[in-house]
């Protein structure tokens, strides 16, 4: 029985950025090469692009040795090969069905070693990746033989026994500057998935090489309320539901028509309880066609006793705990809410969004306390973040959340649209 080599490899450009992967398999007796497989899979980690490839060359030995045929698995991913060996545990949950899939097949087969190699021993899988992200960013798919070609209509992916592999995918390559199918070129704060979704619908019937929406990020815009009379007079503002000013509903309806215009491509409105956002999500809404949901744990933080009262008020009346309050994120307004309290809560309610509404563009219309939390979230950053931050009213964000766990903030506190 003929005995097998796989060398995989995954690289992202940003990481996360436009990524791809490579994988050769070659004769373990004279090292021929039998099958190769490359593919770019849009925006992602180093790590996933690094699973894929191992999944793509354990998936090409079945193709060529069937059931238990005997393979060696090299790669330059440390990570990934003391994980499949079970020597490291799997922290990432976002990598645990890729380990998975990867851990099935090769229960199919029979591998003989998991062995790490250094880079430069990885070069064939290596030039496979880039040959396919080289491809992908000029829109076409890789092509066995570092050739590319128009892409062809997804289909899964596939190796040949004589050395090709189908290269699949569609879209374009989120965030990189290419047109929409409005025909204008997008900006690179614009959200990923929106990108991915436009592509799709002014080219459904074709593909560039890049994954689908389920595979790029899922884009949550975060966008402030409207101006009310106690952000006027720059009070504190919780729970008490005050409503938009003139001014503020000016602020929404500009925020909207940004919205509603490529590259936004919005699917889902998620809105905080409160009038204020309700009101910043309903011109949105009006302007976009889409409904609004609302979600109770998006509400802003409840500043207690001190709802209505401006800093220096706060501060001669209450100077103890409002010390105390700014120096501890577990301490509490009297009869309000903790900064630790509120995190709790919006960690619960950014888990919910991205999973129901993973690979699409969501836009949530919120207050300051939950936005640069959602913020702090992405940036890994500790509490006292949320002191050295600054939100304008009716201001956009942009966080990404990507398939294995990571976050990136992609733009913040923009307010062109105001201006």
């Amino acid at each position: 029985m003929t005995s097998y080599i796989v060398e995989a490899d995954g690289g992202s450009r940003g990481n996360p950025g436009p990524a791809g992967y490579g994988a050769v398999v070659m004769d373990a007796a004279d090292r021929q090469v039998l099958a190769e497989a490359a593919e770019a899979i849009g925006v992602t980690t180093n790590n996933v692009a690094e699973y894929r490839g191992l999944i793509a060359g354990l998936t090409a030995v079945l193709d060529l040795g069937g059931e238990g045929a005997p393979v060696a698995v090299r790669m330059d991913s440390k990570l990934v090969i003391e994980q499949m060996a079970g020597r490291w545990k799997i922290k990432n949950e976002g990598l645990r069905p890729l380990a998975l899939e990867a851990g099935k097949l090769a229960r199919r087969l029979r591998v003989t070693e998991w062995t790490w190699i250094p880079r430069e021993q990885n070069r064939h899988a290596d030039r496979l990746a880039n040959e396919a992200m080289d491809a992908a960013a000029k829109g076409l798919a890789w092509r066995a033989g570092g050739t590319a070609v128009q892409a062809e209509p997804r289909t899964s992916p596939r190796s040949t026994s004589n050395g090709s592999a189908t290269a699949t995918g569609s879209g374009t390559a989120p965030g990189s500057g290419t047109a929409t199918g409005s025909g204008t070129a997008t900006d690179l704060s614009a959200p990923s998935a929106s990108l991915a979704t436009a592509q799709q619908r002014s080219q459904p019937s074709s593909g560039t090489g890049w994954s689908p929406p389920t595979r790029v990020a899922t884009s949550l815009l975060l966008l402030r309320h409207g101006e009310t009379p106690l952000s006027v007079e720059r009070r504190f503002s919780g729970l008490g539901d005050a409503e938009l000013t003139a001014n503020g509903l000016a602020q929404a309806a500009a925020a909207a028509e940004r919205l509603s215009r490529d590259p936004y491509r919005l699917d889902v409105i998620v809105s905080s309880p409160l009038k204020r956002a309700r009101q910043t999500a309903e011109a949105v809404a009006q302007r976009t066609g889409l409904g609004v949901e609302v979600d109770d744990d998006l509400r802003e933080a409840d500043f207690g006793a001190w709802e209505g009262h401006t800093f220096t008020e706060v501060q001669r009346g209450w100077p103890a705990e409002l010390a105390a309050w700014l120096a501890d994120p577990n301490t509490a307004p009297p009869g309000g809410e903790s900064f630790e309290a509120v995190a709790q809560r919006i960690q619960r309610a950014q888990e919910r969004l991205v999973e129901r509404y993973e690979g699409r563009t969501v836009l949530i219309v919120s207050h300051v306390t939950p936005i640069k939390t959602l913020l702090r979230f992405a940036l890994m950053a500790p509490p006292v973040t949320l002191y050295r931050m600054h939100l304008d009213l009716a201001c956009l964000s942009l966080v990404e959340h990507y398939a294995d766990g990571q976050a990136v903030v992609k733009s913040f506190n923009d307010t062109s649209h105001l201006r």
